[in-house]
């Protein structure tokens, strides 16, 4: 799209900025992508971009993600290929002979839209349709739009929301608009006024900020619903999208999640009981991980991810067959990292193993897992699936480390401790007390043994 200060036809049938009609801006926007995704698959051209130092299963694994992130978007892909790039061009990101390249075969494929494997800012994307003659996407807006087709709840459409005003305002010039119109003022004393992009701009911080404060709400009662949960033990289903962690969400509590083959499909957390009596152990489904996540979408599912700061075991998920697995791994830990999971316990599942051309040898595994817990299976095998939802339960419980403890008669408070806070394995009562076996959260232990001293001191 062309962009000129001067009204031309395509303006007509823009909502006009001065007329205060937000709702209509916004209107315009999701028509426009609705068109795209409903009327027609609009046929596009895809660009992944790679360095001269990138091996080819690199090259291939990157290719195929934006792919698979351009067919959940909706969109039909005619074209695509890899650009090596030896160097970048600031105003443009390619070069000008790739930028002429890649314009002519987009064309020549019928594309109607160019998407680039890369984030691009504003004046790059405007520059990149000139330079090429087509409508561009990039990364960012890619992922955005795919999360906006799989927001279900409340809170997950807000959290988009967010996340997509922020990337619009500083695009407003793309939605067509005459953007040096100015508005405000009459008569003999009438002043600039402010540009219709002003106008716009200020409208949607004050969208941005009634959304925001619809979610700090739905935060704190998100926030209330996990205290209820203080007693149990959580477990959080973590890994890179499409690993399958809604698959063996499934198995392992016969829910019945969605579970396509497709990024994104799971973007709220979902919680189930994972024992049948009692329900001390709680496991959740969390939004899959991607590397180069946008930080404006990072920061807008912050809440949402908040389980996996506060849970006691986390189950990494790995696609095993998946050539790039190493790398995936990579950008979990990465990720787990800037959330403040860095040294929470994990246990890594070694998934889709029935897709696996042979058995990954050990190194391959130590590669993976990092040196901790590990299990391989698929998750469409029960039996494996039964074996593995014991061994959470009994990580997740801390029974892998028991605590032997003697408890006098006289000290009733520290025994009333011990039967109320910790998991009771054995008890034996012997002359001068009680003789425990103790599993649990260590940290329960720990206040336990503390208080034992107090008494004796």
């Amino acid at each position: 799209m062309k962009f000129t200060s001067k009204p031309v036809a395509e303006h007509r049938e823009v909502p006009v900025a001065d007329q205060g009609r937000f709702e209509g801006i916004v209107a315009y926007w999701s028509e426009r992508n609705a068109k795209r995704d409903v009327a027609h698959r609009v046929p596009a051209y895809v660009v992944s971009v790679a360095a001269p130092s990138d091996p080819d299963y690199v090259r291939e694994a990157r290719l195929a993600e934006i792919l698979a992130l351009v067919g959940a978007k909706g969109d039909a892909v005619v074209g695509y290929s890899t650009q090596v790039l030896t160097r970048t061009e600031p105003r443009t990101l390619l070069t000008k002979g790739v930028c002429e390249r890649v314009g002519d075969e987009a064309r020549a494929a019928g594309a109607d839209l160019l998407i680039l494997d890369a984030e691009l800012t504003p004046s790059q994307t405007r520059n990149l349709e000139d330079a090429t003659g087509l409508p561009v996407a990039d990364r960012e807006g890619v992922i955005l739009e795919v999360f906006i087709r799989h927001a279900q709840t409340k809170r997950a459409r807000i959290q988009v929301e967010i996340a997509r005003l922020e990337y619009l305002r500083p695009r407003i010039r793309g939605l067509g608009l005459d953007m040096d119109q100015q508005t405000g003022g009459a008569g003999p004393l009438r002043g600039a006024g402010e540009t219709a992009s002003e106008l716009l701009a200020r409208q949607l911080d004050g969208r941005l900020a009634e959304l925001r404060r619809s979610n700090e709400r739905l935060e704190r009662s998100e926030g209330t619903r996990r205290q209820g949960r203080g007693s149990s033990r959580r477990v959080v289903l973590v890994g890179y999208t499409n690993a399958g962690k809604t698959s063996l969400m499934n198995a392992l509590t016969a829910a019945e999640l969605s579970a396509r083959d497709v990024p994104f499909e799971t973007l709220d957390t979902t919680s189930r009981n994972l024992t049948r009596h009692g329900g001390d152990v709680l496991i959740s489904d969390t939004v899959g991980f991607i590397r180069r996540l946008p930080e404006r979408l990072m920061a807008s599912f912050a809440s949402t991810l908040a389980e996996v700061r506060e849970a006691s075991l986390l189950v990494v998920v790995v696609d095993a067959a998946d050539p790039e697995r190493e790398e995936q791994v990579a950008t979990t830990e990465a990720l787990l990292e800037e959330l403040g999971a860095g040294e929470t316990e994990r246990l890594f599942v070694l998934n889709k193993a029935d897709k696996l051309g042979r058995p990954l040898s050990s190194n391959e595994i130590r590669a993976l897992t990092l040196g901790r817990p590990y299990v391989v299976l698929s998750s469409f095998d029960e039996g494996a699936v039964a074996e593995l939802a014991t061994r959470i339960v009994r990580a997740a419980r801390g029974e892998g480390a028991l605590t032997k403890l003697f408890v006098p008669y006289e000290a009733a408070d520290v025994m009333s401790m011990v039967y109320a806070k910790a998991r009771v394995v054995d008890a034996r009562s012997v002359e001068r007390g009680v003789r425990f076996t103790l599993g649990g959260d260590p940290e329960v232990i720990a206040a336990i043994e503390r208080a034992l001293r107090g008494r004796q001191a």
